[in-house]
């Protein structure tokens, strides 16, 4: 039989079951937020989380910054390449001063440099602490010598997965033992950079300070889906070929929130280098550049080449700030080069006290050796910059193409460039350019005189798939607590 039940009573059991469970929620809700955000870790953001975490310190590292850590670098790494397919692993580098020498990364790899940490690199010339690696097939010979080169302080290729990665934590190449022997004529192989990653997919490197590195910083060669971001780079600006970050022959690549002091370009687009770079034919492609700062007295804060003879295309150069620097986005190339340079889209860039705003080079003789074929002509066309404003600069521009082999279709709008006191004569220096210009003060050259679109020049508003990954939040215990 159906009795009828007091509805006070029923709304009250109701309301009694209601409140068990919003505390249960409460409870879990707590016990999540503990979980999520527990005292003794660093959050991380990172393509990828491990599993597995260990210390260089239980491979046997010591971090008095006179110890070799060279083998406990390699052995924790061989040994954590083994929890790849579970979830990989993360190797922490706690507080402390960890020399070594050059060491190889594995697929599904985080390595996590401490704020209070620093590696160091090794100032040892031999085969134990820097072996020798081929020569890259798409520049042919070494950069400072004919011969082989020696491996990157962090080096990795074929991989997959990979982060390098830091709360701030410090990479110090020790350089000015190379620079030395560079300028003395001394060097056998080719400086290491600091580092370089081959032929790999998914990578990421971040929020560390790099500083001193022997030649180049930061060189992905050869691969995909790359991000750099919240780099400090800091080298002499006297220093020999420190360039700061060099995407070179890569695809779907990020590049943002970085600040580079340089003796060399703070950025410099690359994809191989005359005959080698035009057989190779790998182009750096579906590139972005946002906010970085950049001070090099003698160099370009964006460079694209000079060696590009595997093409350079469709690079998005965006919130741009030089300060004391040669020049800010320069086109390196000349002929030999073969390849192209196109669809070139640079907006905002605020800059102090330049040599040059716009700078093009189709001279840049620097070759590989005297195989290249002078007939192989670069192309050079599509390239606009818009919204720029300049003070204390001494050229306004200085563009030189290549006669018979003209730089087409230059745009550039919306700029305003203050010159220096003692300013240049011949603001606006042009040869084999053609293009369009609006709004430009001072104003430009005839070739670049011709009125240019309606609202300026353009600048894609589309996302690049790179652009689109979101990095997860990852946790890492902090070795400063017990």
């Amino acid at each position: 039989m159906y009795l009828p039940q007091d509805p006070t009573k029923t709304h009250d059991a109701a309301a009694r079951i209601s409140a068990v469970i919003l505390l249960a929620l409460l409870s879990l809700a707590t016990v999540e937020g503990k979980r999520s955000c527990p005292t003794n870790y660093l959050q991380v953001p990172a393509i990828s989380c491990r599993k597995h975490t260990a210390l260089i310190t239980d491979f046997g590292g010591v971090g008095d910054g006179v110890t070799s850590n060279t083998q406990a670098f390699r052995r924790a790494i061989e040994h954590l390449s083994s929890l790849a397919a579970d979830g990989g692993a993360q190797l922490t580098v706690p507080p402390g001063k960890w020399l070594t020498g050059s060491f190889n990364l594995t697929s599904h790899f985080t390595l996590f440099v401490h704020k209070d940490a620093k590696i160091l690199g090794s100032q040892v010339e031999n085969e134990s602490e820097w072996p020798q690696v081929a020569l890259l097939p798409s520049y042919g010979v070494g950069r400072d010598a004919p011969g082989g080169r020696y491996s990157s302080l962090i080096f990795g290729t074929n991989l997959t997965d990979v982060v390098i990665t830091g709360n701030n934590g410090t990479i110090d190449g020790q350089g000015a033992y190379w620079w030395d022997k560079f300028h003395k004529g001394e060097l056998n192989l080719t400086r290491p950079y600091l580092i370089e990653i081959m032929y790999s997919d998914q990578i990421q490197i971040s929020d560390l300070t790099l500083v001193n590195s022997p030649s180049w910083f930061v060189h992905p060669i050869y691969s995909k889906n790359v991000i750099i971001q919240g780099l400090t780079i800091l080298a002499p600006i006297d220093s020999p070929n420190t360039d700061g970050i060099d995407p070179d022959s890569c695809s779907n690549t990020r590049i943002e929130d970085c600040f580079i002091v340089s003796g060399d370009d703070c950025i410099a687009v690359k994809s191989g280098w005359d005959q080698y770079g035009i057989k190779f034919g790998m182009p750096t492609e579906d590139l972005v550049i946002k906010r970085l700062t950049c001070i090099s007295p003698d160099s370009a804060g964006v460079a694209l080449g000079s060696e590009m003879s595997g093409g350079i295309r469709n690079v998005r150069i965006e919130n741009f700030t030089g300060i004391n620097t040669q020049s800010a986005v320069r086109i390196k190339t000349a002929r030999g080069r073969g390849g192209f340079v196109k669809d070139i889209f640079v907006r905002g860039m605020y800059l102090s006290t330049m040599k040059y705003v716009f700078w093009m080079t189709g001279n840049y003789k620097s070759h590989p050796d005297d195989k290249f074929d002078p007939a192989a002509l670069p192309e050079i066309t599509n390239i606009n910059y818009r919204d720029v404003v300049a003070e204390n600069v001494t050229y306004s521009a200085r563009l030189e193409g290549i006669s018979g082999d003209p730089f087409t279709n230059i745009c550039i709008s919306n700029v305003k460039i203050g010159l220096t006191a003692t300013p240049k004569k011949l603001q606006w220096n042009c040869t084999d350019v053609e293009g369009f210009s609006s709004d430009v003060v001072p104003p430009p050259c005839a070739p670049l005189a011709k009125a240019g679109k309606s609202g300026g020049c353009d600048f894609p508003e589309d996302q690049l798939p790179i652009e689109r990954v979101q990095l997860k939040t990852c946790f890492v215990q902090n070795p400063t607590v017990v």
